[in-house]
């Protein structure tokens, strides 16, 4: 137990390093803001994209002919819906300070808390600066991201919805990021991708949840077909019973129609 509790200490100590506290608190840069603000609103657009939805807009105008209905994927609804929600999911995402650059925002816990969680589990004493009760609150990171997302969001709102209403053919990290936000800037950043290690523990969550979910889309995709089967299943037997009641009744009509001719010759 005194290895467990000796370890634990030596692995805090090692990434909660010493120094300044500008070195320990890395606030994200511009283009760090940019890249996941553009990655969100993608994401949003894409989930608010699905849907047919039609919105009838119940104006009339002078002659009493209303205005025709709209698409919801292409109101101005829709617009202003992802504009005032898109930074709160910024708070989705944690600080995993073991990886370099933009790749330390990612959504699901770090490898260095899933790590101190599992040892807390097993029983181990892990002692820190930080409360255990505050492990999993928002880091001032990630809170600062979401404030410069705001702003960013509100000094480009009319650069998004150029793009919004245009063809929205060319990626929209490009559009907004590239060519407006960091024009002349730095962009390195947005070609950043983190890849995952054999081993790494977010990166072994992130897997369950991805199998989770394509297993989930299996599952809705395999019970769609089961109740396509059922009701091609359920007209074919509808037509044989409508074509097995059609020859009956022939069948009856024609021994009744003998039946009377017989009778007419006796």
């Amino acid at each position: 137990m005194r290895a467990l509790i000796l370890s634990a200490l030596i692995f805090v100590s090692a990434q909660a390093k010493t120094g300044e506290d500008d070195e320990w608190v890395h606030l994200p840069n511009k283009c760090e803001v940019c890249k996941f603000l553009s990655i969100e609103m993608k994401s949003a657009f894409e989930e608010t994209g699905k849907t047919k939805a039609v919105i009838d807009t119940n104006y009339r105008f002078l002659d009493n002919k209303g205005a025709p209905p709209i698409k919801y994927v292409k109101s101005d609804i829709r617009f202003i819906e992802v504009m005032e929600s898109v930074c709160s999911r910024i708070l989705q995402y944690s600080l995993h300070k073991e990886r370099d650059g933009s790749n330390r925002f990612a959504k699901g816990m770090s490898e260095t808390f899933s790590t101190l969680h599992n040892l807390v589990h097993k029983g181990v004493k892990v002692v820190m600066d930080i409360p255990y009760e505050l492990w999993n609150e928002t880091s001032a990171e990630v809170a600062d991201l979401k404030k410069q997302c705001d702003v960013m969001i509100e000094q480009y709102e009319e650069v998004i919805e150029d793009w919004y209403k245009g063809s929205q053919e060319e990626d929209l990290t490009k559009h907004l990021c590239e060519k407006h936000v960091l024009k002349g800037q730095d962009t390195s950043c947005l070609q950043e991708n983190w890849v995952a290690k054999k081993g790494d523990t977010a990166a072994i969550a992130e897997d369950k949840k991805k199998k989770k979910s394509k297993k989930k889309a299996k599952n809705s995709e395999d019970g769609q077909k089961k109740e396509k089967k059922v009701k091609k299943k359920k007209r074919k037997s509808k037509l044989s019973g409508e074509n097995s009641d059609k020859l009956k009744k022939e069948e009856d009509g024609h021994t009744s129609h003998e039946d009377i001719q017989g009778k007419t010759e006796l």
